[in-house]
């Protein structure tokens, strides 16, 4: 085990607007949580973009620019993770099950190229590989072995480390096979999603399961969504692993009580690293466990 604990914070993701008043949803809003979080000791932002008119989900290449623009004029340690995801989600036709819905009924396909355009454009220090195909959202996450393919070696070319998302048993044999023939690397590191509904169960028993899957001395983090989050976060300080935290997983800090922002969020796991008698890693550190590029 480590000594260190990285801690990421997820800063919006793409889901549906909560309810709470200092949600970031600009890319000035964004980039203020995101160098706020780093201020208060998460070494790695995961980032999506939101639209600003909106608050709904954005893939707009600019909104991304302005984001790693504002953050980097203040923080140029802070590594940057940077979303893959959407584009992967199908919502069946209620005329035509052969068919999917329309985009304004939630369908939304993209190529390798739009889903992985900001990523070549800023070439970031991470970006996610989302590699379920399960239901998801209300619909399908697809993620089919010739697109990941082809995305794994995308990102590899432009110098950009992936971090496989695993949501269900499958994945795991899935991520063995794309690493067996180079569509990801060999010390790629992993994150575990617990709690989602038709996905792997938030309980410690699913999260021992998913360390043993992965390669010996992989880096990995164990996060859980809504209500999981901190129990999950707990228990992966616990095995050894790594955390993950914020408004993309959940605005409260425990139940009936909502976190003013992601860096309260933050120092909350700070706290609850160091009582587990665990260290949290500066981003220099984390670049080094990560073998990224200082």
């Amino acid at each position: 085990m480590s000594e260190k604990v990285i801690i990421t914070c997820a800063l919006t993701g793409s889901s549906p607007l909560p309810d709470h008043p200092n949600f970031p949803v600009t890319p000035q809003q964004i980039a203020e949580a995101g160098i706020a979080a780093a201020e208060a000791g998460a070494s790695i932002l995961h980032i999506h973009v939101r639209n600003p008119e909106t608050g709904g989900i954005s893939t707009e290449l600019e909104h991304y620019r302005e984001v790693a623009s504002l953050i980097r004029e203040k923080n140029n340690e802070v590594i940057f993770n940077i979303t893959t995801g959407p584009g992967c989600t199908w919502m069946q036709s209620d005329e035509d099950p052969s068919l999917p819905a329309p985009p304004e009924k939630g369908t939304l396909m993209f190529t390798a190229e739009k889903r992985l355009e900001h990523v070549l454009d800023l070439k970031p220090d991470m970006c996610t590989l989302d590699i379920c195909t399960m239901q998801l959202w209300g619909g399908v996450a697809i993620n089919l072995d010739p697109m990941i393919t082809r995305m794994g070696h995308m990102i590899q070319d432009a110098g950009v480390m992936p971090e496989i998302e695993c949501f269900e048993a499958g994945d795991f044999v899935f991520a063995d096979d794309l690493m067996e023939k180079g569509a990801i690397p060999k010390n790629a590191p992993f994150s575990f999603v617990l709690g989602t509904k038709y996905g792997l169960p938030a309980t410690t028993e699913a999260m021992m399961y998913s360390k043993n899957q992965i390669p010996r001395g992989a880096v990995w983090t164990g996060f859980g969504v809504s209500r999981h989050s901190f129990p999950m976060a707990a228990q992966a300080v616990l095995l050894g692993g790594n955390m993950r935290v914020g408004f993309e997983d959940t605005i409260y800090l425990r139940r009936g009580r909502k976190a003013d922002s992601n860096a309260d969020l933050v120092q909350w796991g700070v706290e609850l690293v160091e009582k587990l008698g665990r260290d949290v890693a500066s981003a220099g550190e984390a670049r080094k466990m990560l073998g990224l590029a200082e």
